[in-house]
């Protein structure tokens, strides 16, 4: 991966599932609705000053949606942040940048 690229797709892990979790609100304010299902399928990573993962998140039986979301350094003692989102995403579209 070269400095600044995405990361290949990843099978997304634990980690990833609770930063989906602290931005779930973040994201249905934005949308102004609630979802049942907001599962983490895959994701990317893109390292700046901190981490940007790109994830896909199943939030219906056929419908998803693609996250950006910044994680801040540690030491800035800080959540993750959602800072763009696609939607109207199916399971097979591929995760890219945005």
């Amino acid at each position: 991966m070269m400095p600044g690229g995405l990361s290949e797709t990843k099978p997304a892990t634990p980690e990833v599932q609770h930063i989906v979790n602290e931005v779930k609100s973040q994201f249905e304010s934005k949308e102004n609705r609630t979802y049942g299902i907001f599962e983490a399928i895959a994701y990317k990573t893109q390292v700046v000053a901190g981490i940007n993962y790109f994830v896909k998140v199943q939030v219906s039986d056929v419908n998803y949606v693609h996250l950006k979301v910044f994680q801040r350094l540690p030491h800035e003692n800080q959540g993750p942040s959602l800072v763009g989102f696609q939607t109207g995403k199916t399971r097979d579209d591929p995760l890219t940048y945005f």
